[in-house]
């Protein structure tokens, strides 16, 4: 690797999905971004990045944010510039999580569902849920950075069943093999 080659630099992670028939509650997804320390790399996160807030050095940010899923396209749209990212920060896990008010609903209730993760025009990863249909979160995909300071992707969409402040301290943990 040259020196100018640092892997994977600026990352688009997109949500959408189709509102909530009439007389229902609204459906409300978010994407989480959490940071973790070399010191800590499945430990707790630095970092929690969510609706309404970034990551204090301004690297990781909320685009456009959806409470209902009305709107055209990609609902939500998160930014990570892993480039930008402290060398501190050895990795970022990525997640989705639907908000339980109004009750319990699971990604199999979110009708026309979807995330997609991308590098400029690339598409790293994209999926709708499908293998975690009875899940009320998901990570959707793992940053790691590399001893040279080069920025790796780990696709893959793992569920869990939890509220979404617990999903924020859990979604980084080590996942069985």
């Amino acid at each position: 690797m040259s020196g100018l080659d640092r892997g994977i630099s600026k990352i688009e992670v997109s949500l959408k999905w189709a509102p909530s028939p009439f007389g229902e509650p609204d459906t409300h997804l978010d994407i989480i971004a959490a940071t973790y320390q070399a010191s800590a790399p499945y430990g707790n996160p630095v970092d929690v990045v969510h609706w309404d807030s970034r990551s204090p050095d301004g690297t990781i940010y909320l685009n456009r944010d959806s409470k209902d899923g009305r709107g055209f396209g990609w609902d939500e749209v998160m930014t990570l510039e892993l480039d930008r990212l402290a060398a501190r920060y050895v990795r970022v896990v990525v997640g989705v999580v639907i908000h339980q008010q109004g009750g319990r609903r699971t990604f199999a209730q979110v009708r026309d569902r979807g995330v997609r993760l991308r590098e400029g025009y690339t598409v790293l990863s994209e999926g709708d849920f499908g293998d975690v249909l009875e899940a009320t979160a998901a990570t959707v995909g793992e940053f790691t950075r590399d001893d040279a300071g080069a920025w790796a992707f780990r696709p893959g969409i793992h569920g869990y069943d939890t509220e979404p402040a617990a999903f924020a301290w859990i979604m980084g943990s080590p996942r069985e093999a």
